[in-house]
């Protein structure tokens, strides 16, 4: 068990380290957003996954916060995103179509 929990823990910090490469080496803030929270997420559950197989009795605790990093990580990194946009911070996107801002033009003329 403690070997398996050691292997997961390593890959949970391998997937912390592919998020700080993706952190340094993406052009703009929406981007980074992506790396900063869908990587940091599965490696913050590997780790904790393998410390459910290295200690089995810390597996209710390591469960709800299993959890609770599910439900915060990406709502605050959707939150950033949204933030972002609202302040009009540049961004790469090579097509020209910015979805939410349409969206946001299409609802407010509905609350109109």
């Amino acid at each position: 068990m403690t070997f398996l929990g050691s292997l997961f823990i390593i890959a949970g910090i391998g997937s912390f380290l592919i998020s700080a490469i993706g952190l340094l080496r993406m052009p703009d803030l929406y981007s980074r957003i992506h790396a900063g929270a869908k990587s940091p997420t599965l490696a913050t559950l590997l780790v904790l996954l393998g410390a459910i197989f290295i200690e089995p009795v810390w597996t209710p605790k390591l469960l709800l916060l299993a959890f609770f990093v599910l439900a915060t990580n990406p709502l605050s990194s959707s939150v950033i995103a949204r933030a972002s946009h609202k302040a009009d911070l540049p961004y790469l996107n090579t097509s020209g179509v910015d979805a939410l801002k349409a969206y946001d033009e299409e609802r407010s003329k509905e609350e109109k």
